[in-house]
């Protein structure tokens, strides 16, 4: 007699299945098996029907199934800066446009708002996990935990005084306040976040390096992102920012570099020999002319190369599936190699490597036995993506975010058909356009 099937909440049946571990598999008309938000089994339709007795099917006959994607470099409360000081570079953007608004407007309810925005947009485009780095993170966690979205919280580090913080001691004192509040949250995590080395003091890094240890929490700062950033800190130290950080003890397995589109050999060695995550934002730094990553030299070094968007302030958006196609053709323009950075690794570099630089490997990433449900189904079957014969290659060169149909957190629905499942996007959009008001009044 066969035995009975198992109940089990969800049942996920797809065309294809790109599980990214292992490495550029894609299995054909396979089911996804989900239980109290974990992923149970990964197996062929026909089998997962016998086996598995779901309180919920859900059919894509024309979809890949695929991870979340991993947003690891984001400022998400920017995004209500959309579009405010374009073409400009980068200390000019920054210091003459971006910190000036930021302090008129910078705020519990500004980053609440910004965040719900954020998280709208990133569900739409197949996003489940973001890597964020902004000021006000107690609400920036809350924000995300109430909205049961994935994130790692930056915890601010900076030498001037803020809306957050007026000393160094205070950004230290509130980074464990709201470390100690996310201790143990399935969804929220935390990370220290220096801003830089240009704007992060040496006695500050040592304490961030002591505490990150004894916390077992990632360091994530923006490190190399253009020249002048490079030269500045040579006429001022001696060193590169790299080496400043090399002697700080701050290059090891726990450093997320953002940008690094300065590196030499030796630099590159470095980073794979002690473990450092980089996080490519190419469309960020190609907006703001601030350099190109030498990718495939990382990923042939054995670098963990990530991808993120930077803020909406900088990108104009956070369209993961745009920003995995810009770093693959980008990077095989860099290496003057068309095999550079092919499909299979970007749709990696988007989703495993990503949660491997935040630490979040071992739950999310992967479609795995064990792992978190956080999936994203994106149909393949419309006239931009046929016809279809790699289904790796549709996903990095041909889909766009608006093939994104449906998305699960922890195996909970949160887009449906296209549409947002707990959020009210009719309110959304009126606090952005209420931001927009009060932000052009003085801009």
């Amino acid at each position: 007699m066969r035995p009975a099937a198992t109940e089990i909440d969800l049942l996920i049946e797809a065309r294809w299945v790109v599980p990214v571990e292992p490495h550029a598999v894609v299995l054909e008309h396979h089911a996804v098996a989900v239980d109290g938000g974990e992923i149970r089994a990964i197996l062929p339709i026909a089998e997962a029907r016998a086996a598995y007795a779901p309180r919920e099917r859900v059919e894509l006959a024309e979809h890949a199934l695929i991870p979340g994607l991993v947003n690891s470099h984001t400022h998400n409360p920017m995004t209500l800066m959309r579009g405010l000081a374009d073409d400009l570079p980068l200390m000019t953007w920054l210091q003459q446009h971006i910190w000036p608004a930021e302090a008129k407007v910078i705020g519990p309810e500004f980053v609440r708002d910004g965040v719900e925005l954020a998280v709208a947009e990133m569900l739409r485009g197949g996003t489940t996990c973001a890597n964020e780095n902004y000021f006000f993170p107690d609400v920036i966690g809350a924000t995300y935990r109430r909205l049961g979205f994935r994130a790692v919280v930056g915890l601010p580090v900076i030498e001037f005084p803020t809306a957050w913080a007026k000393s160094q001691d205070e950004y230290f004192e509130r980074a464990g306040e709201v470390h100690d509040s996310f201790r143990g949250d399935g969804l929220v995590g935390t990370a220290f976040a220096p801003h830089a080395p240009y704007t992060v003091s040496d006695d500050s890094f040592e304490r961030i390096r002591v505490l990150a240890d004894q916390l077992d929490i990632p360091v994530h700062l923006h490190l190399h992102e253009t020249a002048t950033e490079v030269e500045d800190e040579k006429k001022k130290s001696g060193l590169r920012p790299f080496q400043r950080l090399q002697k700080l003890g701050l290059v090891n397995d726990r450093l997320i570099a953002v940008h690094m589109t300065q590196m030499t050999e030796g630099e590159i060695a470095a980073c794979a020999e002690a473990g450092v995550s980089v996080v490519h934002c190419p469309e960020s730094n190609l907006k703001l002319a601030s350099g190109f990553c030498p990718a495939e030299k990382l990923r042939r070094a054995g670098v963990n190369l990530a991808i993120g968007t930077d803020g909406c302030a900088s990108n104009n958006d956070l369209d993961m599936i745009g920003e995995l196609r810009t770093a693959a053709l980008l990077a095989k323009a860099v290496a003057s190699d068309a095999a550079a950075f092919d499909a299979a690794y970007a749709l990696r570099a988007a989703t495993l490597n990503g949660a491997r630089a935040i630490g979040l490997d071992s739950r999310i990433g992967s479609i795995e036995p064990g792992k978190q449900a956080d999936l994203a189904a994106v149909r393949l079957g419309d006239i931009e993506t046929q016809p279809l014969f790699h289904v790796a290659s549709q996903l990095a060169y041909a889909a766009g975010r608006h093939q994104v149909t449906d998305v699960w957190i922890a195996g909970h629905r949160k887009l449906a058909a296209r549409e947002l499942v707990d959020l009210d996007s009719a309110a959304i959009l009126a606090k952005a356009h209420a931001w927009r008001e009060r932000i052009a009044a003085f801009s």
